[in-house]
């Protein structure tokens, strides 16, 4: 074989093997099982982990959960690509939300990002996406700063809500005109459920799902994820 074409052969092969993991084919949708509530979980570059996985732990565990309608879990984001989050892990989003036909979303999780108080909340495409899934959406819940973004998008307007204890002075200052609670777990408001976030994610999910089926499903719940649960004994405020 002539030197040349070989050399390119080889040359093409290694090329193709090293394009960065954004341009590869990165695998088929989920599939999303008939007459259970689809649950999207909003992720970016500088997620945080646990306020991702703590929901997605609880909602996707009411599988194995029996005599209910359980739950679709599944991340949107705004790429294709691989999605790192702020501790290092990589994700695959499994739809983009700007380009491919998402299922209705019933409930929509929007964790802790780490620009989720400066540059996040310019991205216009994000916000309208939001507010998209909002107008149909049983539950929009936030973990964390994930209320900055939902109060940017307009959606906590007359609602009252909590954030992350840290930045609860900074989302007053920002949206001086929000009720934002202090010394307070979760708030419940229509169908907003912010949360502190952090390990308390556990709690505002588990919260969640004893809204929706029950006190005895939510202990099995917590059971299953060796989480001590007890409404009463979180600080928290549901507006009637």
């Amino acid at each position: 074989m002539n030197k040349f074409i070989l050399l390119l052969i080889i040359t093409s092969t290694i090329f193709s093997c090293t394009q960065p993991i954004e341009k590869q084919n990165l695998g088929t949708k989920p599939t999303l099982v008939d007459n259970r509530y689809n649950v999207a979980f909003l992720i970016m570059d500088g997620v945080y982990n646990t306020e991702l996985t703590a929901p997605y732990d609880i909602f996707q565990h009411t599988i194995f959960r029996k005599g209910i309608k359980p739950m679709n879990v599944f991340t949107v984001a705004n790429t294709n690509g691989v999605i790192t989050s702020f501790e290092g892990m990589r994700l695959i989003p499994d739809y983009n939300y700007l380009k491919d036909e998402l299922p209705k979303i019933d409930i929509l999780v929007i964790p802790s990002a780490e620009h989720h108080l400066d540059t996040d909340l310019e991205d216009t495409k994000m916000l309208d996406f939001i507010k998209r899934v909002d107008k149909e959406a049983m539950y929009m819940t936030s973990h964390c700063d994930g209320a900055f973004v939902l109060a940017k998008a307009g959606l906590l307007d007359g609602i009252e809500s909590t954030t992350f204890p840290g930045d609860i002075e900074a989302m007053r200052k920002m949206f001086p005109h929000l009720t934002v609670h202090e010394d307070v777990l979760f708030v419940h408001d229509g169908k907003y459920i912010t949360s502190a976030g952090g390990a308390k994610s556990f709690e505002a999910s588990l919260y969640l799902t004893e809204v929706m089926y029950g006190k005895a499903v939510a202990n099995k719940l917590a059971k299953g994820l060796v989480i001590d649960w007890e409404l009463g004994s979180v600080p928290h405020l549901i507006k009637k």
